[in-house]
């Protein structure tokens, strides 16, 4: 019986045992007429792995899943394979690097890959914990890449197998040149393993992605097929119930949206798009042209200035991460974009620190922000004293991104307008 694996297509677990197999000179067939979903749910298929996973290797011994185990299998299949390490030390370290491809590199890439892809619910603070875990991991290989071509000896072993297997995935769909260029030997490594022979054979060309997904909306709710199924049976039965659903509908539409409380505030002499306009096309001079319109037409009673500091600046030690938390922070904010404009300033060399200059419609930050942004709880928030030159000075720092700011270098500056 020759060795079968069962296998969805394009199943980067599967290039494990598959890339193996071409070094050690193995034949495994794939199962034919596969279909991820219905075959691996089938009696047969859970007779192999009850749980129903693939890949799964059908040997003449028995079934074996989880997919580093079977990539074991097969190259032990050749006698004294040098993927599995030519001495006791060098066996030990390509089971090391096994591990660490799968725990810190395989599970980070997936956190952040597959909640985008709509595999598994989007949390953002999960996303970036998995940003920061995969940095560091990637740290590690990049410094031992500095100076080895491998992960072990000066060959491919199993654990290399193991290590582009995944990383192929995360270059592919989510890892960006600008998130890997910090890792040039871990790049170096990539680019060396995906054109060997065997391992493209199997891989085929691997392709950096230049964008990073788009977090996945829900799937649409069947509910629609069933809503068109119950009027053709009921129709003769209940033809009472349309209507009376029918006035429910048009009474509710044309209710008026609640107004916000906000533009329920007296007229004010500040027009706040007249400042954004100003801000964004002021590119010369910005000091006497920009910040002097921004005082000029600043009205106090229609509109309050605040500072914001990030409470947990001690956990700000990867830049990436840190600015992607602050512009997730942005995005969240845009259901204020009518009644407000901020800058958010990272600065710092690690952990950096992150502080804020808002601008508010109104005599304090608005109730519905405070209710639908969770991140405005991550910040302390202090009303600006205008009276005061001091914080009148800082403001005007923030608005013009000046470096250094209160003696620290600026990483960089975002801006909500």
């Amino acid at each position: 019986m020759a060795l079968i694996l069962h296998t969805g297509s394009n199943n980067k677990n599967a290039y494990k045992a598959l890339i193996a197999a071409e070094y050690s000179g193995v034949k495994v067939d794939l199962a034919e007429n596969f279909e991820m979903g219905v075959t691996n749910k089938s009696p047969e298929f859970l007779k192999m792995n009850p749980i129903g996973k693939v890949p799964v290797l059908e040997t003449p011994e028995g079934p074996i899943f989880e997919s580093n185990a079977i990539a074991r299998y097969v190259a032990r299949l050749k006698p004294d394979n040098p993927l599995l390490g030519t001495s006791l030390i060098d066996s030990a370290h390509v089971e090391q690097w096994i591990d660490f491809a799968s725990m810190e590199i395989d599970a980070n890439i997936a956190r952040w890959f597959y909640p985008r892809a709509g595999y598994m619910p989007y949390l953002a603070p999960a996303e970036e914990f998995a940003i920061s875990s995969l940095k560091r991991a990637l740290d590690a290989l990049n410094k031992h890449l500095a100076s080895n071509t491998y992960l072990v000896g000066h060959n491919v072993t199993l654990a290399d197998i193991v290590m582009i297997s995944n990383l192929s995935l995360g270059f592919s769909r989510v890892m960006t040149k600008s998130f890997t260029s910090e890792f040039p030997h871990v790049e170096r490594y990539v680019w060396t393993l995906v054109n060997q022979p065997n391992i493209k054979k199997v891989l085929g060309e691997v392709t950096q992605t230049e964008s990073i997904p788009p977090i996945a909306k829900k799937p649409a709710q069947p509910a629609k097929p069933k809503a068109k199924e119950e009027p053709k049976k009921e129709v003769k039965k209940e033809e009472a119930k349309p209507k009376e659903q029918e006035p429910a509908l048009e009474e509710e539409a044309p209710k008026p949206k609640a107004k916000n409380p906000l533009d329920l505030l007296p007229p004010s002499t500040m027009v706040l798009d007249e400042w954004k306009r100003l801000y964004s096309n002021t590119k010369r001079n910005f000091r006497e042209v920009a910040i002097k319109g921004f005082w000029d037409m600043y009205d106090p009673e229609g509109y309050s200035l605040w500072f914001c500091d990030y409470k947990y600046n001690d956990e700000n030690t990867v830049s990436f991460v840190t600015l992607n938390k602050v512009g997730g922070f942005l995005q969240r904010m845009d259901l204020a974009r009518k009644y407000a404009f901020g800058k958010m300033l990272i600065i710092g060399s690690g952990p950096f620190k992150v502080k804020g200059l808002w601008l508010f419609r109104g005599p304090e930050i608005p109730q519905f922000v405070m209710e639908e942004c969770y991140d405005m709880e991550l910040y302390e928030w202090t009303k600006v004293d205008i009276s005061d030159e001091v914080q009148k000075e800082r403001v005007s720092q923030m608005i013009e991104d000046c470096e250094p700011f209160e003696g620290e270098a600026l990483l960089d500056a975002k801006c909500f307008k």
